[in-house]
Order: C-alpha cells, then structure tokens, then sequence
C-alpha cells in the first residue's frame, strides 16, 4: 500500500499556502496527498492568466486585496474565509482527477448535499435558484506526477467576488487564458450552518475511506517556516510582483483624455510586466515634455508607483507645465491601477 499524507494549514496567507503546495508537490514521490488550506481575501488567478484584464486590480488596491498567481491553468477566482481549499497529488500512472472529484463527492454526500460534475472542471449542486456552481478546478500534471486542487463555497462573499472579477472597462488587447463566469451559490443556501472544519472533517474521512488507511495529519503553521526543500525561495518568488503581475502574457493598453490643454493618446506595449513600448500621441501646443516621458517610460514595471516616479521626474525637467503634468501624472496612474 503506498503511503497516504496529509496536511492541514492553519495560514490564511495564499502566497504561504500555494508555497507549500508547490513544494509538497515537487518533493512527492510515490504517495497519495491530501492537503487542506484556506486563504484570506484573495483573488486567485490562473499560470497564463493577465490581471489586469480578469480583475478589478484599481479596487483590489483601494481595499487591500491580493493576487495570487498559482502554477496550474484555469481562471479567476476570490477567495475569502468562506471557502475550503483542497489539493489532491499523487504519482503516475495512479494519479487520476476522477478519483480526487469523487472523493469530493462522497464527502459531500456524507454531509447530505448531492452535487455532480458539471463540464471540464466544476461541481454543480440543485439549489431554490436552480443549478449553480459550488466548485471549481484546476489541474496540473508533469511527466511522473500531477495535482488536483479546487475550492468550495460555504458562504463565501459572492458580492465581493463580483467586484473583484470585473474588470474596468480598459482598452487592453490582451493575450491569455479569458475566466468563464458561471452562476455560483454557497452550500449555506444548502445547509445553513456548515463551516470549514465540519466540511473538512468530511474530505479527511472519505480521503481515508477511499484508501482504506489513516495517517496523523501534519500541521503547516505560518508561525515558522516549513522545513521543507526550498520553501523560502518559493514562498519569496509566490509573493513577488515579478510573479504575480510580470508573469501575465503580453499586451497592450490603449489610453485616451481630453484635457483642457490638449488631447493625449497613449499607447502601451506590455512584456513580462515592463513597458516595452510607449507612444504618445497629443495635440498640445508644447508636446515636448510628453515626447521625453515616453522615452523615460520604456523598461518601467507597468505599476502605480513606478510610473507616478517617472512623471514627477519629467515635471522636474519642465517646471512650466508643472500643472499640466501633475493632471496628466494623477490621470495617467489611476489608469494603471
């Protein structure tokens, strides 16, 4: 029989979390893992994913939420305290995602709720509203193991979710993996005191059931570092920008106001989350300081910050616009957030 793991974490912190699933993954050799997480208010996107097209990134900022950009495909999704995260791995040929759903499926049965597979990747269960999405999936398989992870709503925030998988309205053409939006309901609508304890109490037994064995589970706190092979390169490369946002495929992002000064016409060109490429087109009677910012833009981080810094270096270099500039600099950088 090979060997079961299991691993509970107490962090809500999903650079943490997703760090540890990378790790337990790349270390595995011929067990079968179960490993059980879940995160503060996160928005999770998927490997091939850019976030400025599937997410609200200006309001994600304005309330403090973060990215997080796991190793697997799929789309978009927010995760607050009112999911439960589930990662199943196990080596090959035994590593098989039809297992790992029905181990779900049995747990939420054991918990009175009948729910079924819906598509490539979500789980469907009947509801007052009709049939609606109360998990979703993604997979990732290299040539000798592969992983199955997934959440369920319990009752989650399904209003916060919308206002962080909305976008602005940017003028992005955008490459990459597009999020499916489906109708989604929590399992509270279902039964109306379920929590992440007694749901994951479920997932552990028919976890067990399915195997016939058990194992003592191991507890992975936020207090002290893992001690597992490489995690603080990991956790430090999961919660870098360069990961989360330079990691988004490239694109381009087309700008355009009218101020009283002029018209100005901004094309960007995106790669690896730097400015490869920036035009600025006006009809200002002194285009000059908007000809020295383009240049001065290119090989900059296509973040806030940085692009504020490099406006208020060209209003240095040309202090008779000073007013002009500081309007374009306050419009240009809510564009970016």
């Amino acid at each position: 029989m090979k060997p079961l793991r299991l691993l509970l974490s107490d962090s809500y912190d999903p650079w943490f979390n997703l760090a540890v699933e990378d790790c337990i993954f790349r270390q595995m050799t011929t067990q079968r893992v179960l490993f059980l997480w879940r995160n503060a208010e996160t928005v999770v996107i998927g490997q091939a994913q850019n976030p400025w097209k599937e997410c609200n990134t200006r309001q994600m900022e304005q309330d403090g939420i973060r990215l997080a950009r796991r190793s697997s495909g799929g789309g978009a999704v927010f995760h607050d305290l009112g999911n439960t995260c589930f990662t199943f791995m196990a080596g090959k040929p035994e590593y098989d995602k039809s297992v790992s759903t029905a181990i779900i499926l049995d747990a939420l049965k054991s918990l009175g709720i009948t729910a079924s597979v819906s598509g490539r990747n979500d789980l469907v269960a009947s509801t007052d509203d009709g049939e609606r999405k109360i998990s979703g999936s993604a997979y990732k398989e290299t040539q000798d193991r592969g992983f199955h992870h997934g959440t369920l709503l319990l009752n989650a925030d399904l209003s916060r979710l919308a206002n962080y998988l909305n976008p602005d309205p940017k003028k992005l053409q955008a490459k990459g993996i597009t999020s499916v939006r489906s109708r989604v309901a929590n399992l509270s609508e279902l039964i109306s005191d379920i929590n992440h304890p007694q749901v994951c109490e479920a997932i552990i037994h028919s976890f067990f059931d399915w195997y016939g064995s058990e194992v003592e589970p191991e507890i992975i706190s936020p207090d002290v570092f893992p001690d597992l092979p490489g995690f603080e390169e990991q956790f430090a490369k999961q919660s870098s920008w360069e990961w989360n946002f330079g990691k988004a495929p490239a694109f381009s992002h087309l700008l355009n106001e009218r101020f009283v000064w002029g018209g100005v016409d901004i094309h960007f060109d995106i790669l690896k989350g730097r400015i490869s490429r920036a035009q600025i087109f006006t009809d200002s009677l002194n285009p000059a300081p908007l000809n020295a910012l383009a240049l001065q833009l290119v090989d900059t981080l296509y973040r806030p910050r940085e692009i504020e810094e490099k406006c208020r270096q060209i209003i240095a270099q040309f202090p008779a616009q000073q007013a002009e500039l500081t309007e374009l600099q306050h419009w240009l950088v809510g564009c970016i957030q």
